[in-house]
């Protein structure tokens, strides 16, 4: 248990932010699949207009740490190369 008052408010912020990084992870993970899925469907159409969803909601979640930047990029490189 927090004993000083600066540690009872900082648990409440690690808290807080927790919740909000489960969210942002849980964003990217489902665009990677939902991406996926629609490779393994081949609807050229739907990927197109899905593709730059992707690349934003990959970028944002690199830009505040949820993964590394390296890893994102990686990721929307591999995913463009299938896409062409």
């Amino acid at each position: 248990m927090p004993n000083t008052k600066s540690a009872i408010r900082r648990v409440r912020r690690v808290k807080k932010q927790t919740s909000v990084n489960r969210i942002r992870k849980s964003k990217y993970k489902s665009a990677v699949k939902q991406m996926e899925n629609l490779l393994v469907k081949g609807d050229k159409k739907a990927i197109k207009k899905y593709f730059p969803l992707f690349q934003s909601i990959l970028t944002q979640v690199a830009k505040k740490g949820i993964v590394n930047k390296k890893t994102a990029s990686r990721k929307i490189s591999r995913i463009s190369k299938k896409i062409s």
